[in-house]
């Protein structure tokens, strides 16, 4: 077991873990910590706790130091000097005639890289605009193409719902979502009711799935024969949330009837009893 505090750099960005060291630190306390892209500037979103080893990358870094009134200022100056550097890289985009779109431009705590983050349909060839880059800026220069969800994560909006993005809000990371979630929740397909503002599928359809999934291993197939209190029938619908089955009766025409999973659990116990 490892005792870790979780640092995010970003809003709504990936948590990191790291050690405390000597440090007490408490929910919110800006630290500066060394990662892979040198020392930055966190918060601790996280309290202290003990995971297992599976659950950090070793070895295990320690928080360098709490941050001082200075450093504070340092990120201040670094996001003023980011908004000239996106100007700056919008236009020599556009010198060099470059179908990119510049999303971002992000300062190292340290001022040792700056990046530029953008979107793209294919491959650029961007090595000229990174020559005319270093030679203003004097430092080293990383463009990163990022896909539409890391875009809306960035710039932010409002989504479908009314509700600020998730992902630019709280999402740390972006889960797998699939069309079948869609489905499984009685969605319409239609991909302008459940699309984001990115155009890929909305990343709150994960947030119900696992209820629905384990909703549907307990109750029946749609199209299954099945024997209820009310006499054999066959299951043309189901309502999930609330453990309903809709049964069509073979005994009554046109008769549909609706019974909880509770009387057909029991219908199968009695079924059972009889059988013995």
């Amino acid at each position: 077991m490892h005792q870790v505090v979780g640092v995010r750099f970003k809003k709504a960005g990936k948590i990191y873990y790291f050690s405390p060291g000597e440090f007490r630190l408490d929910l919110g306390e800006a630290v500066i910590v060394e990662t892979s892209r040198g020392i930055e500037f966190g918060k601790v979103v996280i309290a202290e706790k003990q995971v297992n080893e599976n659950d950090v990358v070793l070895p295990l870094k320690q928080v360098i130091r709490l941050a001082t009134a200075k450093d504070k200022l340092t990120v201040t100056e670094n996001e003023e000097a980011a908004l000239q550097a996106f100007e700056v890289c919008s236009e020599k985009i556009v010198e060099h005639q470059l179908d990119m779109k510049l999303v971002d431009v992000e300062y190292t705590f340290d001022r040792n890289k700056v990046l530029f983050y953008f979107t793209a349909d294919g491959r650029i060839d961007f090595r000229e605009l990174v020559k005319d880059l270093a030679a203003i800026f004097r430092t080293r220069i990383e463009l990163r193409q990022i896909g539409v969800r890391d875009e809306a994560k960035m710039l932010g909006g409002i989504g479908p719902c009314g509700r600020v993005l998730c992902c630019s809000s709280f999402l740390g990371d972006f889960e797998p979502v699939s069309i079948k979630m869609a489905k499984d929740q009685n969605l319409s397909l239609n991909p302008a009711k459940i699309s984001g503002l990115c155009g890929r599928l909305m990343c709150c359809l994960k947030y119900e799935n696992d209820t629905y999934e384990s909703a549907k291993k307990e109750l029946p197939d749609v199209g299954r024969n099945i024997t209820t209190p009310d006499g054999k029938g066959k299951v043309i619908g189901l309502n999930l949330l609330e453990r309903l089955v809709q049964v069509s009766m073979y005994e009554g025409e046109d008769q549909v009837l609706e019974f909880t999973l509770d009387e057909l659990n029991g219908t199968r116990a009695v079924s059972a009893e009889s059988a013995e």
